[in-house]
């Protein structure tokens, strides 16, 4: 399938594209703000580029990709008003020009919490929940996962995936681990039309995904 990667440039991003590339018979789409973060994405294996913004139009974005991965975000060091416009109203303009061209299944990076949002970030969660619930009632085939506290250390291979965890608190989960279950989410049937959260666990990705 051609795959756009929304948010390809961020941390999470690039290991997305890098998995696809190296582990799948998918090709990576990168969806990239500026012109000169091609190099690098097609380094990491990217099979196209297509600069595009999540707060503008996104009908041409989405032409002839079969899924979209929405792993997009404004960031920690931007204020409420930023992270409204990127991760809440760019996810549901993305998901409706999605519906718009016949997107096969879009995947969305969510977030612990996204349901209950608390806290210091519960402005990013509560942008995430409407995000979430915008596209569960699109009519897509979609999968939303919600992991905890992402670590920049190397992939596990391992999770712990379920409906909810009572307490989250203290875990966590290397992006590289998100990035491989977004990719197979892609192709595990099990995971179409749900939600899950996920943290590092004893149990391989896939597996835990089929069996869930």
């Amino acid at each position: 399938m051609k795959v756009l990667i929304a948010g390809a440039n961020g941390y999470t991003g690039r290991n997305i594209v890098e998995f696809m590339s190296q582990r799948t018979g998918h090709e990576a789409y990168a969806m990239i703000r500026h012109s000169d973060q091609a190099e690098k994405m097609m380094e990491l294996g990217a099979a196209g580029i297509i600069v595009a913004d999540l707060e503008q139009d996104l009908s041409e974005a989405v032409q002839g990709m079969d899924a979209i991965i929405f792993a997009a975000g404004s960031g920690s060091k931007t204020g409420p008003e930023k992270t409204i416009s990127v991760d809440q109203e760019g996810a549901k303009r993305l998901v409706d020009a999605a519906k718009e061209n016949g997107i096969k299944h879009f995947v969305m990076l969510s977030s612990i919490g996204a349901d209950r949002p608390h806290g210091k970030i519960k402005h990013y969660l509560e942008a995430k929940g409407i995000a979430d619930e915008h596209l569960k009632k699109s009519g897509l085939t979609y999968t939303i996962v919600r992991p905890g506290r992402l670590t920049h250390e190397p992939g596990k291979g391992r999770i712990e995936l379920v409906d909810h965890f009572e307490k989250p608190q203290g875990r966590d989960i290397p992006r590289a681990d998100v990035a491989h279950v977004l990719v197979a989410s892609l192709d595990i049937d099990n995971v179409k039309n749900k939600t899950f959260e996920i943290l590092s666990g004893d149990e391989k990705i896939e597996e835990a995904m089929k069996s869930y």
